[in-house]
């Protein structure tokens, strides 16, 4: 069971690499005004939904506690992550606010994740 967490977990960080990175290659383009969120951005938010889904599953199923408050508050602002990208997606420009929302939201997660405990 520890090898399948771990490899949702590694998976998971490379959803999130993928949608962080979707954004911080398009730095320059966002002071441009031509920033456009890509199809990675939402493969990899898409990717962090169901590995986080499946890794709440088996800590459960391990008999682990989860801090339900801390998933809750991670799924809410992925889903308001994918929101954004699933309706902009087709866009030939994102709106500058909208795309560093979901910069800033993608960190957010990440320090939700990695300092609370």
């Amino acid at each position: 069971m520890d090898v399948l967490i771990n490899v949702f977990v590694a998976l998971h960080v490379i959803g999130i690499a993928s949608l962080l990175g979707g954004f911080l290659t398009q730095m320059k383009a966002i002071g441009a005004g031509t920033a456009r969120f890509t199809p990675a951005m939402l493969h990899g938010a898409l990717t962090m939904l169901v590995t986080g889904v499946a890794l709440v599953g088996l800590h459960q199923a391990e008999g682990h506690t989860v801090n339900n408050i801390k998933i809750g508050i991670k799924l809410a602002i992925l889903v308001v992550i994918l929101g954004i990208v699933y309706v902009k997606r087709d866009e030939e420009t994102a709106d500058k606010a909208l795309f560093g929302a979901v910069g800033g939201l993608t960190t957010a997660n990440i320090f939700i994740a990695t300092l609370w405990t």
